[in-house]
């Protein structure tokens, strides 16, 4: 069992002279590639499960839910190119792993989670993946001008969480969409019923799923 950490997604906002969030999140990207890679080439694929999934899955929100997020299951008994539709949270992928090492529950929660089982398949497929370079440059910088560069220059950005999450999104919101686009309101969704977040701008139609 290992944990590893990629904390590019989290991105340096629009400090004039970084990377844009765009370049960060392509690298972060291009780092799991090249990490899933090495590992189905090694002779430890034939057992290896690797999870992977946001570390603030609650931020940088999609149209649908706030709470929603990408989670990955890589491994050769996974459905390679299928996507799985169950309703799991971050307590599913828990108990997944723990039945797989073959640990108990360590609470109430991830004892009574839905286990990734939808996601396997007693068909392997040890095919290895190959990495693929993004289209998006990973040398792409802020401009002097990077919207609210001004007020990210006096952000903390010495560790993650820092700054405050809704100035963060926005940020990064206006460096994909441009400086006069307007942030979307966030959802989340109680009872059938939708319940706004952040600004009351909105616009399902308009929304890109940058991480944070």
């Amino acid at each position: 069992m290992e944990f590893i950490r990629l904390p590019n997604d989290h991105t340096a906002g629009t400090i004039a002279g970084a990377p844009t969030p765009r370049a960060y999140v392509a690298d972060n990207d291009l780092a799991l590639g090249k990490l899933v890679d090495a590992v189905s080439h090694s002779q430890f694929w034939k057992d290896t499960a690797i999870f992977v999934v946001e570390d603030d899955a609650q931020n940088g929100p999609d149209h649908v839910d706030a709470h929603r997020t990408v989670a990955l299951v890589i491994s050769p008994y996974t459905q390679t190119g299928q996507v799985d539709s169950t309703f799991y949270d971050t307590s599913s992928m828990l108990r997944t792993m723990e039945q797989i090492v073959g640990i108990g529950p360590l609470s109430q929660f991830d004892a009574s989670a839905t286990p990734m089982l939808n996601s396997f398949t007693d068909h392997p497929n040890f095919t290895p993946y190959q990495a693929i370079a993004p289209g998006q440059s990973l040398s792409e910088k802020n401009p002097i001008d990077a919207p609210m560069a001004s007020i990210a220059a006096k952000s903390d950005f010495s560790q993650e969480d820092r700054i405050p999450d809704q100035l963060l999104t926005e940020m990064v919101w206006k460096s994909v969409k441009g400086a006069n686009s307007q942030v979307p309101q966030s959802k989340t969704r109680f009872g059938g019923r939708n319940v706004g977040i952040g600004s009351d701008n909105d616009d399902d139609d308009d929304r890109v799923r940058v991480a944070k």
